[in-house]
């Protein structure tokens, strides 16, 4: 039997490519490239960063736990190698996120699980301790926080257009 917190976030995970798609496929570039000035992300952006974790992180490091416990610290996770990438279409990198996350979907549902796995234990370069459940917490977590960042860069675009209805939108603050 799955865990109820298992369950859960599989629920979330598996529904962020298409919430990415229906948000950003095929938009205008304004849209896409869109930040809230110096030293921010775009939704284009967000989505490379999202692939990289998708690549080097989540499934990664529970891997490390699962095999070798805290003996083996997790490495760095470069949070800004998306920058490092060749600039591609944003729906290449949408059709690659999706890809990329239902192979790791289908990778955690195949080892199947249990409490008691959940509560091992991995080393964090910056936070020490940390458990399985913890790292799959964080990637829910952290797909919604990027969500939510998408949206709000997105709706600070219109900052000005909005006249004096910015009074009542929380996002434009």
């Amino acid at each position: 039997m799955v865990p109820v917190f298992l369950d859960e976030s599989l629920a979330l995970l598996s529904r962020t490519p298409a919430v990415l798609e229906a948000l950003l496929r095929d938009l205008p570039e304004a849209w896409v490239s869109a930040t809230e000035g110096p030293d921010t992300w775009s939704p284009y952006d967000v989505v490379g960063h999202l692939i990289h974790a998708e690549k080097a992180d989540w499934m990664e490091r529970l891997a490390i736990i699962l095999e070798h416990g805290p003996e083996k610290p997790f490495a760095a996770f470069d949070r800004e190698a998306q920058f490092q990438q060749a600039r591609l279409p944003l729906g290449t990198l949408l059709d690659e996120f999706r890809a990329l996350r239902a192979g790791n979907l289908a990778q955690l549902r195949e080892l199947r699980l249990t409490d008691a796995q959940l509560a091992l234990q991995g080393t964090h370069p910056a936070f020490g301790l940390v458990t399985a459940r913890q790292l799959l917490a964080t990637w829910t977590a952290h797909d919604m926080a990027h969500l939510l960042q998408i949206s709000r860069v997105m709706a600070k675009r219109y900052k000005h257009e909005v006249g004096p209805w910015a009074a009542y939108l929380s996002v434009m603050k």
